[in-house]
């Protein structure tokens, strides 16, 4: 079923906190897709700079062009955050908005993730933003996971069996969607 080749995979953490229910579900993704594709976690986000449209195209920060790199050349990407105040958290938001001016996510298939309190709100706002951007994503790779600290242990460890086997549906529905753009 799956590909001779290693599909790498970049995943966006939108929490700028290190012990984060996000940052635990990507390592726990990480590990649970090691077979079918290599995940990197990109957790810099409150390290970029603010967004400053004059510098978008010229002059752009570094850590910028790095993002973007990554972002370019990984087969996917994953967005995986909490909700804050019923939109994506600002750091993300900044993320995705020092790439408006390229095509980065232009087809780039995408996993979106939202694990919080509630998160619908920020759920359909991020996949506004990405559909705005023309990131390629179905319904089988957006995952909506309402009151996630329920739902895994301060170890990490998903305790929630529908949790996992969402999760493992959209691991299966996100390497589909990469192999598809490939071939």
């Amino acid at each position: 079923m799956y590909a001779l080749t290693m599909k790498n995979v970049v995943a966006i953490i939108g929490s700028a906190t290190a012990s984060s229910a996000n940052h635990k579900l990507m390592e726990y993704l990480r590990s649970e897709a090691r077979d079918i594709f290599q995940v990197m976690l990109y957790e810099r986000l409150k390290t970029l700079p603010h967004f400053d449209p004059d510098l978008s195209l010229e002059q752009t920060p570094s850590e910028i062009v790095e993002l973007r790199n990554l972002i370019q050349d990984a087969d996917g990407v994953i967005i995986s955050t909490p909700e804050y105040l019923f939109s994506i958290p600002s750091g993300l938001k900044n993320a995705i908005e020092w790439c408006v001016t390229t095509t980065v996510f232009s087809g780039k298939p995408l996993g979106i993730i939202t694990a919080s309190t509630s998160g619908i709100k920020g759920h359909e706002e991020l996949q506004l933003i990405m559909r705005t951007l023309m990131a390629t994503f179905t319904p089988e790779t957006t995952l909506l996971i309402q009151g996630i600290k329920g739902k895994i242990d301060a170890c990490g460890t998903i305790i929630d069996i529908q949790t996992r086997e969402s999760l493992q549906r959209f691991i299966i529905a996100l390497f589909s969607l990469i192999d598809a753009r490939i071939h």
